[in-house]
């Protein structure tokens, strides 16, 4: 079994000053980088959770793996299938439920994928590979619920 491993550095920046002396007192901001990666990411809290809304928050963040882990699989196997994939967004969505200690967890996200095929041959394969990529993307096994999608391919003009 191959393994892959990966390091992230975190450094939280929200020290006004006093810093955890109360729940008001500090900020959620932090900067998250990787060696290597041009530009780092400025994260925050939910601004439910006094979180700057200018930020990105880890929810969004893991709601954005899925999105792109899928997209990547989705993408080698259409190339790996002969269906030429001409353009692919998705707008995402997620529900996480609080719980009563005040912690939580992702019950449901959705991938909304909009796919354009270069054929109408193409649509049906197109179509039937989501399955496959959720199978195999590495984030949607790591969940402990399933990860729907709502797929439309259409044939590009």
């Amino acid at each position: 079994m191959q393994q892959h491993h990966y390091t992230t550095s975190l450094e939280w920046t929200g020290n006004t000053g006093q810093g955890t002396s109360n729940y008001r007192s500090y900020a959620r901001d932090h900067v998250l980088e990787v060696a290597g990666k041009a530009q780092p990411i400025l994260g925050a809290s939910d601004p439910s959770f006094r979180g700057d809304p200018t930020r990105y928050n880890p929810e969004e963040l893991f709601l954005a793996s899925l999105s792109a882990c899928h997209m990547l699989w989705y993408l080698h196997l259409c190339s790996a299938n002969g269906v030429v994939v001409t353009a692919y967004t998705d707008q995402a969505t997620g529900t996480m439920e609080e719980t009563a200690n005040g912690g939580g967890r992702f019950t449901t996200v959705t991938l909304h994928p909009q796919v354009k095929v270069q054929n109408s041959a193409m649509v049906q394969r197109a179509h039937e590979l989501h399955a496959e990529a959720n199978q195999l993307c590495f984030i949607a096994n790591s969940c402990n619920f399933e990860v729907s999608h709502a797929p439309q391919v259409t044939v590009a003009l």
